[in-house]
């Protein structure tokens, strides 16, 4: 049996949903679109939902070029029977909503957690990219991939990815190469040209003015209330500096302090990372070379302050442990 057989056979209801996790991105969009075409190549009929805001201007792009339909959670009426598959996520994580549904299946290429609730998991945290397992299954079963699903699945390989040049499995490379030869390269242009609009230039500009190096450690403030998206740009910003190697950028949002880090030194995993420095304030998860957590719970800007000073010392402490000597403790300012 395949895994799509599997993943099949687990299935008790004609009608299924996609959960991507929270804020979706072009990775887990592009999952949860392909998995919907999987299903209903094998007689099921899927719906894709998520929690969250989607306000990324590439991330919008592609749901209207490529006609994505995806739904709110809140719009969804689901009931204690109704059968979910995550992608691109994994039960219980802090980035994942809960739902009335049953969980029964997990698609994901992060860190494995938990995996008791599930019916079928095809967890593998090796791989760059959810959408180059779900391009898996279209192969393995010999499924035809159409043009335009063909690009979203090339499009999320290439944004988790960064271009190929992180956390690039052999199985990447695979299926990158098949879905080049059939994407619509002029859509796929159309979308990486769109990556950033005119108003998300002010938190570029914040994280300019707000950013300290420790050595080859840069954090930044990019200001309240910075959307999810915008968070983990501007920290893939800051790792392409060349005297960064990791960096760490935070948003004081939503009643908590909202973390991304990217990591190009080989001894500090992100994900590990991540989960230490937030320990008995949050949660967070990734992978070694990029990850998020999030701190709730904070009710004034004087909190997040004392918070962040905390966390940045936990910074500076983990990467030294990992990489001894190598982060200076005293801040350096942009002038």
């Amino acid at each position: 049996m395949t895994k799509l057989d599997e993943l099949i056979e687990c299935i008790e209801r004609p009608h299924v949903y996609i959960l991507m996790h929270n804020y979706p991105d072009q990775d887990a969009l592009a999952s949860a679109l392909g998995l919907q075409v999987l299903l209903q190549a094998r007689g099921k009929y899927a719906t894709i939902i998520y929690h969250g805001i989607i306000d990324k201007v590439n991330t919008l792009k592609m749901l209207e070029l490529l006609s994505i339909e995806i739904y709110p959670l809140q719009d969804v009426s689901l009931v204690p029977e109704d059968e979910i598959i995550i992608v691109d996520g994994q039960n219980g994580n802090i980035n994942m909503a809960d739902t009335n549904g049953q969980v029964i299946a997990c698609i994901d290429h992060h860190q494995i957690q938990n995996t008791a609730c599930y019916r079928f998991y095809d967890i593998r945290s090796d791989i760059g990219a959810c959408s180059s397992i779900i391009t898996s299954y279209f192969l393995e079963n010999n499924i035809p991939i159409t043009s335009d699903l063909a690009t979203a699945l090339l499009y999320g390989i290439k944004i988790d990815t960064a271009n190929m040049t992180r956390g690039v499995n052999l199985l990447d490379i695979t299926v990158f190469s098949h879905l080049y030869h059939c994407s619509n390269n002029k859509k796929l242009r159309s979308l990486e040209k769109s990556s950033i609009q005119l108003s998300d230039l002010v938190s570029y500009k914040k994280a300019i003015e707000n950013l300290k190096t420790y050595g080859p450690l840069a954090i930044a403030d990019i200001g309240n209330d910075c959307s999810e998206a915008m968070i983990a740009t501007v920290s893939d910003f800051l790792i392409t500096i060349s005297e960064i190697e990791f960096s760490l950028v935070y948003s004081y949002r939503g009643g908590g302090i909202k973390f991304s880090a990217r990591s190009a030194l080989p001894l500090v995993d992100a994900s590990d990372f991540i989960k230490t420095i937030l320990a008995g304030f949050g949660d967070g998860g990734g992978h070694s070379n990029m990850a998020a957590g999030f701190v709730p719970n904070i009710s004034t800007e004087e909190e997040a302050t004392k918070l962040v000073g905390l966390i940045i010392a936990r910074t500076i402490s983990y990467i030294n442990q990992c990489t001894p000597s190598y982060v200076d403790t005293h801040p350096q300012k942009i002038d």
